[in-house]
């Protein structure tokens, strides 16, 4: 089923990417890196107390991102890990996700540039005696600040919520630096 999953997603990215390539000829192609602050609403001893509350904790996460833009639209396929060892948090989390941004303003020339956007992906969440994996999906909201010709900067909040049943949501605020190509 992961596989499928993974597949699908793969699919949904590069078709997006390259639809996107022939939808404008400004169309320009881009790979990031991002740190965030996340906070996850998950379970914790799930499997032995059937324990159904849920535990917030909160720490950094770091993130791997590639995608297409054009002046109106942005796909991107991304890569989140997050992993609080410390003994009262003690949660995991990575995710995959496809997105898609709108941009409100399509100005090629504009410096800063509002977006709001969906996902869907697939985590793998674990905590204590927890260890479950499945579909998530959510939307995010930032804005992009052009940085040059090469480079511009992310500044995002992102929601996401899920099929997971040990996870409950997942919400971040990240910044990113995304090299053009």
């Amino acid at each position: 089923m992961r596989k499928v999953i993974r597949m699908a997603l793969l699919s949904t990215v590069i078709g997006t990417s390259l639809y996107a390539s022939n939808y404008d000829s400004e169309t320009k192609s881009f790979i990031g890196l991002e740190v965030g602050y996340s906070a996850i609403d998950g379970q914790k001893f799930g499997l032995i107390s059937q324990d159904t509350s849920f535990y917030e904790g909160s720490g950094v996460d770091y993130g791997l991102h590639i995608g297409a833009q054009n002046n109106e639209w942005r796909a991107t396929l991304a890569f989140n890990y997050y992993d609080n060892n410390d003994e009262a948090d003690d949660q995991n989390l990575e995710k995959g996700q496809a997105m898609v941004d709108y941009f409100f303003i399509s100005d090629p020339d504009a410096t800063i540039r509002p977006y709001i956007g969906a996902s869907i992906g697939y985590a793998n969440y674990e905590s204590t005696f927890v260890d479950q994996s499945g579909l998530i999906y959510g939307g995010q909201a930032g804005v992009v600040i052009q940085s040059g010709d090469v480079l511009d900067i992310d500044l995002a909040y992102r929601y996401s919520l899920g099929q997971v049943e040990a996870l409950n949501s997942v919400s971040s605020v990240t910044l990113g630096v995304n090299y053009i190509y």
